[in-house]
């Protein structure tokens, strides 16, 4: 593997900075209301570089998610190996992700928007940066080898079910302002679906 050159050290220091600088500005003062132009400014570069890094605002959104769910699918393969049932590590996966959805209430909606983007190429590139199907998958993959799943469906489309019923649970929950117990509704939610794909 070859050396990372200085320019290239330089280039990933400052997009951190970007990035930092971004979501620090999203949490204080709103996503909508925070601009490219404030971003910039807080991270000394130009309106422009920052377009180098991010084409739209939206783009630093989908590196914070990913680094969430990144940390999920640490988290359930590690408990996986550890010998925690499959069926756990999806519920502990759906409280965790309530926590960020708590947390991060109103950067949640606009991330959440880009995989339903209208323009396909947004979608398909933030669908990309957010695999939670695929830590779904993980935890789902033991009981389809335990021949537990119905035949019926592919792996694949289950997870892609489950994962779509978490998006627009927390998706109603964060833009309509509910005050209802988002942990307790997207562990109903999980149930309902886990229902749904077993043998019966």
């Amino acid at each position: 593997m070859e050396p990372i050159t200085l320019r290239e050290r330089q280039k990933e220091r400052r997009r951190n900075r970007i990035y930092a600088v971004a979501i620090d500005l999203f949490k204080r003062n709103g996503f909508q209301q925070t601009t490219a132009t404030d971003i910039a400014k807080g991270a000394h570069v130009s309106r422009g570089t920052f377009f180098n890094y991010y084409p739209y605002k939206e783009a630093v959104l989908l590196d914070y998610g990913a680094e969430l769910v990144d940390t999920l699918a640490d988290q359930a393969e590690r408990h996986l190996q550890n010998g925690v049932t499959p069926e756990q590590v999806l519920q502990d996966t759906f409280k965790q992700l309530a926590a960020f959805c708590i947390k991060d209430r109103d950067l949640f909606p606009p991330l959440a928007y880009e995989v339903l983007n209208p323009d396909p190429e947004r979608a398909r590139t933030a669908y990309q940066a957010l695999p939670l199907s695929k830590v779904i998958e993980m935890c789902l993959r033991p009981l389809k080898d335990q021949n537990r799943l119905r035949e019926d469906l592919s792996l694949e489309r289950m997870c892609n079910l489950i994962a779509d019923t978490f998006l627009m649970v927390a998706l109603r929950w964060s833009a309509y302002n509910s005050e209802g117990d988002l942990e307790q509704e997207l562990k109903k939610s999980l149930s309902l679906m886990l229902e749904g794909v077993f043998r019966r």
